[in-house]
């Protein structure tokens, strides 16, 4: 049973406040559900080590560092020494454990009575302090220092403190690394952090019983990490754990840690066989064939995403549970999602999780039941309805009357009645309704959220004019589009000609042709839904705004045996009443590709998705006493674990995605295509995004190297800002351990770890264009900084938005369900339909009401910030670098910018100049505000992919 967790608030005892996790299991065929239940353990929350403090009575402060010498440790301390000292220094070791919340789990640990025992005799943690010298005589490691260590306070609530105490010779040299192995019969430890002290009487800076934890350290080991227990009683086997005490390059590993870091990094890659199991800490590499279940119906069977070119793809981590019987390519979906134990959520973030879901399952689930719901493609019958959910709430159904979800909700419904909340749910109104609830209706709305909405990075400059496919026209159609100059000029009131605008950079589109056109008659032989290829044209006025010019519509032509020529249609804003409505449901078909685009594309192949290989590379190939790997650390922190919980529920065969979104089936082979197309590293940092998509023009003159093409983007102009933050505080970090390019180029660790991301984890990637040397300090930072920047900006622009632009579907339909009514060849009975009651067609065309609840749940959930959330440049991720003073400056001054970004962002959404971020019924723009509060924000960075 893990040891469940809770954050500290006795900073005597503990530093860091992070939190562990626990188990928890259950299943459910809704993802939140699943996700929620199919978490079997939870992992740490790396935090900030306080490394000591000033002695006070007059001592002088010891300085924080590694275990020294006796003459050295004399030097320091003269007060505490006497003659017998000269020949070993008296240290203790204390360690920190975080114990269950509250102990209301304690009972069910497995053999307690046995770890309780070993607790009391003193024999249930053993350290082990490891010299960072040879021996000069033998040229052999040093015999480590050894010493069961003994419980010296436990308090249910907090953390569970351990000491040791050890005669360290003269000669034995710096503390290196700490040696930890768990001698409780079957339960793991949750070990937060370990601390070299020198032993002082109770009259001095003890604690009250004596102990030495509250002594200034000589030495502090932020550990943050699950130690397995040694059931076998091996002290060399299972349960045994090295803690590094300082960062080193390989070429500067002192001698007698060298083997230490090797074997380290030897356990963590595996051998590439069995099945991992949950307190297993192996990282290895598989391909996306997890995603269909053949063995369970054969409708559910999907191709495997990696590994070939029909379909390549990043890797994720290896589980190696057995493959299919159906489908000998296809890795059965038995048992839990494995992740790596370190790479679990914390309690804190668990329960929060579990919380949230109940909530959002039942408010998708009960409106569906409330209006009696059979059919889970029945249609709202009005807007009305639609409004109820935001303001009168719902009424809980009976377990009898749930219909269809019977078997997933009686148990969740009458916890939900045990509540305060009784029996009414109510979905928050987004934010975007309560500035303006007909705001989804105009036009300057749909063009302004392309800037400052949750997709900021489809948008690009129109560069070539007339648009052409670049689609084979023998099995498209004609490559030309429909959309002419006449046709521009006359919607831009005809202030200049298509070519000027062009020339002008006035010119921007949505271009979802190429893309979707492939999948097109895919997606359609599919039942209750569609999809077109489209291209959607926007002017830039003069007041910085865009204006919403025209949308094509495409459907390519058809193979036999309907051999259906292509058919295309551009449609635009007018004051025709058939026109208008007609505009409208081709607005909602652009929202449905963009929201597919945004789900598929910007936020999981771009984020969790491409992350995933330099969280397991790092682990395979950097030691943890790496600084390349301490710096990246926190930026890793549940990425592993969510896209666990994603293949176990959202982008599988009959899960969320597939129920929910436009491409059905087949959405995740047309993420694939997109990373063949369009994903390439050097392409992934902001100001090589922008100016890939003609958003920006590269300009030294500029105040962040790049010229914007809309001076008022609000994602791009707060973005690059934090870009740079970023930027900066990692070229400071790389300067301080990479003076020159020969000791980047000479790193093995760093070279090793590049080249896997490179030729295996984006291996489908790896003769492709895109792919920096890391050959000098520079070139290393400006990687580092990418990949930083993916995982917590470029995340967080499009994830804590979602909610306050889709909660409310009409906005961002997931689906467009019904054709276009003048689709050729014409469907009479449906075109007659449309003109009888167009308002009634377009809500046919919107998500049934089964799947816009169920996608506002989801959305509710993502949206979320846990109570445990790291904030990218927040103090409780903090780097620790052996006292290295700095970097702490470093990191100091990466605070005080991101602080100093807030204060920028609020002045701008004020700035009513700023017509895209600021003015009546406009949500201001606040996902690049680096730092928030727990709940449903829209704001807030996040270190890492974290939900």
């Amino acid at each position: 049973m893990a040891l469940l967790i809770k954050p500290s608030t006795n900073t005597a005892q503990t530093c860091c406040g992070c939190s562990s996790a626990s188990a928890v299991r259950g299943s459910s065929p809704l993802f939140l559900l699943a996700a929620a239940a199919s978490s079997s353990s939870l992992s740490r929350r790396p935090s900030s080590v306080q490394l000591g403090r000033a002695r006070r009575r007059g001592k002088k402060k010891i300085v924080v560092g590694c275990v020294a010498s006796s003459k050295s440790a004399r030097s320091e301390a003269p007060s505490r020494r006497d003659s017998s000292a000269m020949a070993a220094e008296r240290v203790t070791a204390v360690a920190t454990i975080k114990v269950t919340v509250g102990g209301f789990l304690n009972s069910l640990r497995p053999s307690r009575a046995i770890d309780n025992f070993k607790d009391l005799i003193g024999r249930s943690l053993y350290l082990e302090l490891v010299s960072s010298q040879l021996d000069a005589k033998t040229g052999q490691e040093k015999p480590t220092l050894r010493s069961y260590a003994h419980q010296v306070a436990d308090n249910d609530d907090d953390v569970v403190t351990y000491e040791a105490d050890f005669d360290v010779p003269a000669g034995f040299g710096d503390v290196g690394a700490v040696l930890v192995t768990n001698e409780h019969h079957s339960t793991e430890m949750f070990l937060q952090d370990i601390k070299l002290v020198v032993p002082s009487s109770a009259s001095d800076d003890s604690d009250d019983d004596g102990s030495a934890a509250a002594a200034s350290p000589l030495l502090a080991i932020r550990c943050n990490s699950w130690v397995e227990p040694n059931s076998g009683g091996d002290g060399d086997a299972a349960g045994k754990r090295v803690f590094f005490a300082k960062p080193y390059l390989p070429s500067q590993t002192p001698a007698g840690l060298r083997s230490y870091r090797k074997k380290d990094l030897e356990e963590k890659r595996g051998d590439g066989r069995g099945q991992r199991k949950s307190g297993d800490r192996i990282y290895d590499y598989d391909t996306y064939n997890d995603l269909g279940d053949p063995d369970n119906n054969a409708d559910k069977a999907r191709p495997v995403l990696g590994g070939t070119q029909e379909f390549p793809y990043p890797r994720r981590c290896r589980t190696g549970r057995p493959m299919s019987t159906k489908d000998p390519k296809t890795e059965t979906r038995k048992g839990d999602n494995y992740v790596p134990r370190d790479e679990a959520f914390s309690e804190e973030k668990q329960l929060q999780f579990s919380v949230t879901t109940l909530q959002s399952v039942l408010q998708a689930a009960v409106p569906a039941v409330q209006s009696t719901l059979i059919d889970p493609n029945l249609s709202f019958p009005s807007f009305f309805v639609i409004d109820k959910l935001f303001e009168d709430g719902v009424k809980l159904p009976k377990a009898e009357d749930l219909g269809f979800l019977r078997g997933v909700l009686p148990r969740l419904l009458q916890r939900l009645r045990d509540s305060p909340a009784d029996n009414v749910l109510l979905f928050d109104t987004p934010k975007n309704v309560q500035k303006d609830k007909f705001g989804w209706l105009r036009d300057e709305e749909f063009a302004r959220e392309t800037l400052a909405g949750m997709n900021p990075y489809a948008i690009e400059l129109v560069r070539e004019f007339p648009f052409k496919s670049n689609l084979d026209p023998a099995v498209y159609g004609p490559a030309e589009s429909a959309i002419t100059a006449e046709v521009l000029e006359k919607q831009m009131g005809h202030v200049m000609t298509v070519a000027d605008a062009v020339k002008q950079k006035r010119l921007f589109m949505l271009d979802y042709h190429d893309l979707y056109l492939p999948y097109v008659h895919k997606i359609r032989a599919q039942e209750h839904t569609t999809m077109y290829g489209s291209r959607t044209v926007f002017f830039l006025t003069g007041d910085g705004t865009l204006q919403l010019l025209a949308i094509e519509l495409t459907r390519p032509a058809s193979p036999p045996p309907s051999a259906q020529p292509q058919w295309r249609r551009v449609f635009t804003p007018s004051t025709d009443t058939t026109e208008s409505w007609l505009w409208r449901m081709a607005k909602s078909h652009v929202r449905a590709h963009d929201s597919g685009h945004h789900e598929l594309v910007t936020h999981w192949l771009r984020t969790h998705c491409a992350v995933e290989p330099y969280i397991i590379a790092a682990n395979r190939q950097l030691s943890e006493m790496h600084p390349v790997y301490r710096l990246l650390h926190p930026h890793f922190r549940y990425t592993m674990r969510i896209n666990a919980l994603a293949r176990s529920a959202l982008i599988n065969a009959g899960g969320i995605i597939e129920l929910s979104f436009s491409p059905g089936k087949h959405a995740m082979e047309l993420s694939s295509a997109a990373y063949d197309k369009l994903w390439r590293f050097d392409a992934e940092s902001l100001p090589a995004d922008l100016v890939r998509r003609g958003m920006a023009e590269v300009d030294p003159t500029s105040e962040h190297g790049v010229k914007l093409a809309i001076q008022d983007y609000p994602f791009a102009n707060d973005g690059l800002l934090v870009w740079d933050a970023i930027e900066r505080w990692v070229e400071a970090y790389v300067a301080r351990f990479y003076p020159d390019a020969g000791a980047v180029a000479g790193d093995a660790e760093l070279q090793a770890f590049w080249a896997e991301v490179i030729n295996v984890g984006h291996g489908d990637k790896k003769g492709a264009p895109g792919w920096p040397e890391l050959d000098t300090p520079a070139s290393l930072a400006h990687a580092l900084a990418t990949m930083i920047w993916v995982a917590s900006a470029h995340h967080a622009a499009v994830n804590f938005g979602q909610y306050d632009f889709a909660g409310y579907f009409p906005n961002r339909p997931s689906i467009a369900r019904t054709r276009m009514p003048v689709e050729e060849p014409v469907d009479s009975e449906a075109l007659a339909a449309f003109v009888e009651d167009p308002d009634n067609a377009l809500r046919e065309c919107f998500p049934s009401q089964v799947q816009a609840t169920l996608v506002m749940a989801v959305l509710d959930l993502l949206s979320t910030h846990s109570p445990d959330e790291e904030y990218l440049g927040g103090m409780e991720a903090a780097p620790w670098s052996g006292g290295d003073a700095g970097v702490r400056a470093a990191y100091g001054e990466f605070n005080a910018r991101l602080k100093e970004i807030e204060g920028i962002i609020d002045g701008r959404n004020a700035d009513r100049r700023l017509k895209n971020r600021c003015g009546a019924g406009i949500v201001p723009y606040q996902l690049m505000k680096p730092f928030s509060g727990p709940g449903l924000t829209s704001k807030g960075i996040p270190n890492s992919t974290s939900i």
